[in-house]
């Protein structure tokens, strides 16, 4: 076990480390002084009264500059925007709980609905609500994320007039931000009409959500079908029929167990496509995440924004992936068995 933890925690370093230098070597891609670029500002605001907090020079070399750059990562100067004059750690750290809150409530939805449709469509092999789910799923998984955010703003905010066009809670309430999620601010706060307030968070949030988790939702239907139906053929499934039991008891005592050991490790790589698409939806609904952040950013040629912005998103996914993957290695024995080449 602690040789496959320190494996794993070696990639993720490694991992990282890679990411860093990408990141820092933008700084030289983008137009401009290099310098500028990595902080926000200009050489003579360095000079002056931002040199103790950066410690950059022109004349330094690459392998210095680097070590001053991670330097001030871990410090938390991650430099300014060149639009908003304001840290970008902290615009960062205001916008990134907006995004997490709305990819958890589409992986939330992908799970619930998904396994379970998964499941039917498996034990229906070969019949018609198999083929109907196929269908269904195929025909979500074609559909682009922002072409369908489009026609459910059309159709049940301007038509039906059922759900918010944007934003994530509306102007009549003032929530004071403790810890950036929207719901657990509002539990914590002492605002009045506390019930109402998260019904219209609710009402904002259906729209990006289920725009989001179509695609998701699909992926596990199709995910956790082939894995239902694998695990049905196996010999040990096949000998507890043989012994009598019946398909619900197959399915409690050995079924569902050992169909989703192979399915979670996949979920964790939707987690990349999920976050992607949170980001488009975001820019369509005007969900203050950092989707819209960084495409913001991106609009204004704001090049610490958009270096700081795709290091942040990359690191959230490979922690994330490699968490859930470290995570199922050593919740599944047979998954720690180091696999070696033969010749």
């Amino acid at each position: 076990m602690n040789s496959v933890v320190l494996r794993y925690t070696n990639l993720m370093v490694i991992t990282l480390i890679v990411l860093s230098l990408f990141s820092f070597a933008l700084a030289y891609l983008f137009p401009g002084h290099p310098i500028e670029n990595l902080t926000g500002l200009s050489t003579e605001q360095l000079a002056s009264g931002y040199q103790h907090a950066f410690n950059y020079a022109s004349g330094e070399s690459l392998l210095v500059q680097y070590w001053h750059y991670m330097a001030a990562l871990f410090n938390g100067n991650w430099g300014f925007s060149f639009h908003t004059g304001l840290p970008l750690y902290e615009e960062i750290k205001h916008v990134l709980p907006a995004s997490i809150e709305l990819s958890a409530y589409a992986l939330i939805i992908s799970v619930l609905v998904g396994i379970p449709l998964g499941f039917l469509a498996a034990l229906n092999h070969h019949k018609t609500t198999d083929y109907v789910l196929l269908s269904v799923s195929v025909l979500g998984y074609s559909i682009p994320v922002f072409w369908l955010a489009l026609l459910a703003i059309m159709g049940f905010s301007l038509q039906l007039g059922w759900f918010p066009l944007s934003g994530r809670i509306s102007l009549f309430y003032e929530v004071p931000v403790e810890t950036g999620y929207i719901v657990l601010d509002i539990l914590l706060s002492d605002i009045p009409n506390k019930r109402s307030a998260l019904l219209d968070v609710v009402q904002h949030s259906i729209l990006p959500t289920l725009s989001i988790a179509v695609v998701t939702t699909t992926l596990i239907i199709r995910i956790t079908r082939r894995s239902v139906i694998e695990t049905l053929d196996t010999e040990f499934v096949q000998a507890a029929y043989a012994r009598g039991l019946s398909t619900y008891q197959v399915l409690v005592r050995h079924g569902i167990r050992n169909a989703l050991i192979p399915i979670f490790p996949l979920l964790a790589m939707q987690f990349t496509t999920l976050l992607t698409n949170a980001m488009i939806v975001e820019t369509i609904f005007s969900w203050p995440g950092l989707g819209n952040w960084l495409i913001q950013a991106i609009y204004h040629q704001d090049y610490p924004a958009i270096r700081a912005g795709m290091l942040t998103v990359s690191a959230l996914v490979v922690v994330f992936t490699m968490s859930i993957e470290l995570t199922i290695r050593l919740m599944d024995p047979r998954r720690r068995r180091v696999r070696r080449g033969t010749i």
